[in-house]
């Protein structure tokens, strides 16, 4: 029960910040997702960083690496949305925003992923 309550708490948490962040990057950018750009990319580093020092480093209750992982960061990131702003491109004939969307995407978040293990190990 201890996990599912943190999980909640946590993703509500997520949710907010992803909220803030892609309203303060949305007012300033072009025809180009990069709220959400930010958001899964920043998102991954922190993955990476907090699953490789809960899991590694730092000893912590599983309820606690579960809240930060699944509750704080799945709210925080988003592929529905990667999803649907590369569907809304292509609909709008932008191919190539809506490639460099999908595999900018994915390609940057694996980096940021990486880039939050070697973090979290160096730590």
């Amino acid at each position: 029960m201890r996990t599912a309550v943190a999980i909640g708490l946590a993703g509500a948490l997520g949710a907010l910040a992803r909220y803030g962040v892609e309203g303060a990057i949305a007012r300033r950018t072009t025809s180009f997702p990069w709220a959400t750009f930010v958001v899964n990319v920043s998102g991954s580093f922190l993955l990476g960083l907090v699953v490789t020092l809960l899991g590694e480093r730092v000893a912590v209750a599983p309820w606690v690496r579960s809240a930060l992982a699944i509750g704080f960061l799945g709210a925080y990131t988003t592929f529905s949305t990667l999803s649907l702003e590369s569907y809304r491109l292509l609909e709008a004939r932008s191919y190539v925003l809506a490639g460099a969307n999908l595999l900018g995407s994915v390609s940057t978040g694996l980096v940021a992923l990486y880039g939050g293990v070697v973090l979290g190990r160096a730590l």
